[in-house]
């Protein structure tokens, strides 16, 4: 049984991580993709190549968060 309550805790506090690791990289995120439509023109095309490749990590990173939060929050509805 404490096991069990041990494996819920453990659960819940890399949730919580999970969820401020999302709130940084969704701002980082959107703060890359405004940067480039405010600069696309005037911007040195290496620039503006290397924040659209950080757009795309960012975005990739966040499906990874969100698929491994629900892969979590399905692991406690089982533990519960």
């Amino acid at each position: 049984m404490g096991n069990a309550a041990g494996n819920v805790d453990s659960a819940k506090e890399e949730l919580g991580w999970l969820k401020v690791l999302f709130a940084v990289f969704a701002a980082v995120d959107a703060s890359l993709i405004a940067w480039i439509a405010r600069n696309y023109i005037q911007a040195n095309r290496v620039v503006l190549v290397l924040t659209a490749v950080g757009a795309i990590a960012a975005t990739a990173f966040l499906l990874w968060m969100n698929y491994t939060a629900y892969r979590k929050i399905r692991q406690l509805e089982t533990l519960s």
